[in-house]
């Protein structure tokens, strides 16, 4: 009803409620008299008419006052309603492909292929990590399962690459009342600034290379927070189990220290094949993690800082036991959707050269079913500055996040060559895609280019490992001191 009142007729029917029964003839003609309504008037001279009229004009007016409140509290109730779908939205970012529900299980997973051009020769002998160049091959499929019963949770991840397949992810946790969790099973190392150290790109940088970034171990971690104060602590027994291919210990995900089958001549040329040494190399045991992040609210510009500490056992087979350690400190800034992210790493695998490479210098590292010496004692600072653009302006596109990308492995070996790498890049995001495209420069890094310096193909069979002119391009010596790049695509549908 849209009934309209005026307010002196609501005033006087105020006083009429509630003056004695004898002035009720008087205010009625008041009434009528400012109303200016000729039925009033008329009815003036009859009492019971009037009263009669006036409990009308208030039955009216009380319907009007009842229909008023039930609209407002309507609107508030669709405004409290819109006020939480936007936010809903807000939260949960992209949409994504719709997953596969079995009660508390979530079945999903991913398909990625990458195309590749840059400095490759042929294709050489080297590993491969989604092709060797100028070509367009399958990356990886993935099944991923989440678990989410009131408090148990848990994840799991199995990946298929080319020639080879292993556990991603496997471990079952609670969630506790206060926001912290535990993880036990293979779940992810913390150390750095998040999940991939500083990096954005496709590539990583190079703490994932030598074991310090994505890492994912068999053991026991708790997530909590205290205030402003993000903390994890973890144990692990040992590295994840190796998978399914050809490797002696690599076919894994992370880099880890693990056992090989080869060695080298007393020239420093690896022996492989009939003339290599009995499998060899080492094992991670007892590994304790400890990692802190501290919350800076009150800033102009947002900033999260960090400490990261490892510590660990190296099992020897054919050579000594040993132990590694390693110490981060790490800070990211967040101002609007500019993001910078930089990491100082210092670590050691303190071995003895009592073992099959004679040295103390260089341990076998491996990951991707492919495994190669890595300088045991370096510095590694690393820097990620990106930038989250949204797109709702455009239909085919939720998101672009370019970046720039610089990492280098500074050894502490006085003949080794550094190891840096470069990466330009941008992450696309559209629903279930999420695309790479990175431009790659490296003067150290095997997953990057193959050419030396005279143009011809680096070659892992009867390498010299010592060498810092006549080796190859790695996170070793870096015997092919020599800029190489590639341009990747990787196309990643996850479902």
């Amino acid at each position: 009803m849209n009934t309209q009142i005026p307010r002196a007729t609501r005033a006087s029917a105020e006083r009429l409620r509630s003056g004695p029964q004898a002035s009720r003839t008087l205010l009625a003609l008041s009434l009528a008299a400012v109303l200016g309504a000729p039925q009033l008037a008329t009815a003036a001279a009859d009492p019971a008419t009037l009263e009669r009229r006036i409990a009308e004009l208030q039955a009216e007016l009380s319907r009007a006052q009842a229909e008023l409140a039930a609209a407002k509290a309507d609107a508030e109730a669709a405004n409290e309603k819109a006020a939480a779908a936007e936010a809903q939205l807000d939260d949960s970012g992209p949409p994504v492909a719709d997953k596969i529900q079995f009660g508390p299980l979530t079945i999903g997973g991913a398909i990625r292929a990458n195309y590749i051009l840059g400095s490759y020769p042929d294709r050489g002998d080297g590993p491969s990590r989604g092709g060797n160049g100028g070509d367009f091959e399958l990356d990886t499929f993935r099944i991923n399962m989440d678990l989410k019963y009131d408090q148990l949770v848990g994840k799991l991840e199995y990946r298929w690459y080319p020639g080879y397949n292993f556990i991603h992810t496997g471990w079952l946790g609670w969630d506790f009342d206060d926001g912290s969790q535990v993880q036990v099973g293979i779940n992810r190392v913390p150390f750095g600034p998040g999940p991939y150290g500083v990096s954005q790109s496709w590539f990583f940088d190079q703490h994932y290379y030598v074991g310090l970034s994505d890492d994912m171990d068999l053991g026991i971690k708790y997530v909590t927070d205290i205030g402003n104060l993000s903390l994890d602590f973890a144990y692990y027994a040992r590295s994840e189990w190796n998978g399914n291919g050809t490797s002696q210990d690599s076919t894994r995900y992370g880099y880890d220290a693990v056992e090989w089958h080869s060695g080298v001549s007393p020239n420093g040329i690896v022996l492989d094949g009939d003339n290599a040494p009995p499998p060899n190399g080492y094992r991670e045991r007892n590994q304790f993690n400890i990692r802190a992040i501290y919350t800076f609210e009150d800033m102009p510009v947002a900033t999260d800082l960090g400490v990261s500490l490892q510590y660990g056992q190296l099992k020897g087979r054919r050579a000594d036991d040993g132990h590694h350690w390693a110490a981060s400190v790490h800070m990211t800034n967040s101002w609007n959707n500019w993001l910078l992210a930089t990491q100082l790493t210092r670590y050691k695998y303190d071995i003895d050269s009592d073992n099959p490479l004679n040295t103390d210098t260089l341990l076998p590292m491996g990951a991707y079913d492919f495994a190669w010496p890595v300088a045991s004692e370096a510095w590694l600072p690393a820097v990620s500055l990106s930038y989250l653009y949204e797109t709702p302006q455009i239909p085919w596109l939720d998101s672009v996040r370019p970046y720039v990308e610089y990492s280098s492995i500074i050894k502490e070996e006085g003949d080794f060559n550094d190891s840096q790498l470069v990466t330009l890049g941008a992450a696309w995001a559209r629903g279930g895609w999420y695309i790479y495209t990175d431009l790659a420069f490296s003067d150290g890094n095997y997953f990057v280019g193959s050419e030396t310096e005279d143009g011809n193909a680096e070659t892992f069979n009867d390498a010299d490992l010592f060498s810092s002119t006549a080796g190859v391009g790695d996170f070793g010596a870096n015997g092919n001191d020599h800029w190489n790049y590639r341009f990747n695509i990787n196309f990643g549908y996850y479902f």
